[in-house]
């Protein structure tokens, strides 16, 4: 298992590199923009890592172990603009982690800030995210807040126009999801797919790939304790 520490880097999509070691998507043309990686953000519990596991694998466990340190997903998207790899970072959210959050949202393209509308702590922990973001994140940055767990309604505690209110204010853009019905998730990770291909126009590879299979992986990162 590798391990990050304070002092590495997240990657970013390498064509040569990530092709050679994968095929994918039969007879298209792969285009990427730069930076080319997203970061999960928010509260320990708050669905992060179920959100991208539905979205990349198209899985949901009820009992998701916590991430520890960060864990890595690659997925690829063909919009009418291109198609386009990119990778995620899903940061772990316990406190003791915190320190190494900056590593991966400097320089990301995306940042998705994410809160269980059913733990309103949750959501106070969402907005220090969002002003963390605005300090040191890029200022192309595109930032989604995403209200998790829309399954839980019976037990909603942050409105949906409390939410709306929040992200229209700080220029970021607001969805409610479900990893667990799925309610969302495409939607979600399309849309900021779209917003990027607008703001960093993708460049041509100027290569073909051959036959291949997608392939789908996830990557686990830990830090020394």
């Amino acid at each position: 298992m590798s391990r990050a520490t304070a002092g590495d880097k997240p990657r970013g999509f390498d064509y040569d590199r990530d092709v050679a070691f994968g095929a994918v998507w039969r007879g298209l043309e792969i285009r990427s923009f730069k930076p080319s990686w997203w970061v999960l953000l928010g509260d320990m519990g708050a669905g992060k890592t179920s959100l991208a596991l539905r979205f990349v694998k198209g899985q949901f466990f009820l009992n998701q172990e916590p991430t520890i340190g960060a864990a890595f997903f690659t997925q690829i998207l063909s919009l009418s603009e291109a198609t386009v790899k990119f990778d995620i970072w899903d940061t772990a959210g316990q406190e003791r982690y915190h320190s190494l959050a900056p590593m991966y949202y400097r320089g990301a393209a995306a940042a998705i800030v994410v809160y269980d509308i059913s733990n309103i702590d949750s959501f106070v922990r969402a907005k220090k995210w969002v002003q963390e973001l605005q300090r040191h994140g890029s200022q192309k940055l595109v930032m989604a807040l995403v209200a998790n767990k829309s399954d839980l309604e019976p037990k909603r505690k942050v409105e949906t126009e409390e939410g709306e209110q929040y992200a229209q204010e700080n220029g970021m853009f607001y969805m409610e999801t479900s990893a667990k019905t799925a309610e969302n998730i495409n939607e979600l990770f399309y849309e900021i797919a779209k917003r990027l291909a607008r703001a960093f126009p993708p460049k041509p590879t100027g290569m073909k790939l051959n036959s291949g299979v997608q392939e789908r992986g996830r990557k686990f990162f830990c830090c020394s304790t």
